[in-house]
């Protein structure tokens, strides 16, 4: 019995998968990603939580600071710039992550 040789026709082409950025970088900085399938798994519905929380600090923060403001002495503002730095740093990120994707859970954007 001869074995079929197959053609490159008949092979199941997989699609190519892209590489997704996560919310957090590794302790030197450099950016993490994940390959995963359409399903995602649990590292990305983690990434997904991370982002949600991130942008929910961010604005809580900034809703912090339009308190604050008003009377915040040197030190005080000197923190909150530090802080408000991290939230935006933090923004960003989550704009470019879901940029690369097209959107991000349940099609939401960044506020």
């Amino acid at each position: 019995m001869a074995e079929e040789a197959e053609s490159p026709e008949s092979k199941a082409v997989e699609p190519l998968r892209a590489a997704r950025l996560l919310p957090w970088s590794t302790l030197e900085g450099k950016s993490s990603y994940l390959i995963t399938d359409a399903c995602g798994g649990r590292l990305s519905r983690l990434a997904d939580i991370t982002e949600e929380t991130q942008l929910t600090m961010g604005a809580q923060l900034l809703a912090h600071a339009d308190d604050m403001l008003p009377n915040a002495t040197e030190t005080q503002l000197r923190f909150l710039a530090e802080r408000l730095t991290e939230a935006l740093r933090d923004t960003l990120r989550v704009a470019e992550c879901r940029g690369q994707r097209g959107g991000g859970p349940a099609g939401r954007t960044v506020p």
